[in-house]
């Protein structure tokens, strides 16, 4: 199914809590949009509605900032690959190893390529200043926990 829910920055906090407050063990969440978008921004609220009591640094340079108990109460890798120049590099990440217990929140998900996961939920944020567009593919495993209806 798909879904679009145009919003405002204000509400990003809102909407990335939401979301976040269902993640579950094995979960793939594919945040993509121009630079500046607000992936950070979501992923983020995501991640606070996790338990994560400071601010998430942005993962650009670390490529990989996992978050794991008592920080947050489920484990979440927070990928960002938009530094990531071939496919091959992926494999050196691990980035299934963490779908044993824990979430994967991964921006610049097109970096994948082939590669990626069936079942991941998909957020596409559009627009440009304070208004936004998120479009949610969301996949049959997430259609009982959406929670932007």
């Amino acid at each position: 199914m798909q879904y679009r829910h145009p919003y405002n920055l204000d509400e990003a906090d809102r909407i990335g809590a939401a979301i976040g407050a269902v993640l579950a063990p094995g979960d793939v969440v594919l945040l993509s949009g121009d630079l500046g978008a607000g992936k950070t921004t979501l992923a983020r609220a995501m991640l606070k509605a996790r338990g994560l009591a400071g601010e998430a640094p942005s993962p650009t340079f670390a490529i990989v900032q996992p978050y794991a108990p008592p920080e947050t109460d489920l484990p979440v890798a927070h990928v960002d690959l938009y530094r990531i120049e071939a496919e091959s590099e992926l494999t050196e990440l691990g980035l299934d190893d963490y779908l044993y217990d824990g979430a994967l929140l991964i921006e610049w998900p097109e970096r994948l390529g082939q590669g990626g996961w069936p079942g991941a939920l998909e957020l596409a944020i559009s627009g440009a200043g304070d208004t936004r567009v998120l479009t949610a593919t969301v996949p049959p495993a997430w259609e009982a926990r959406w929670p932007l209806r």
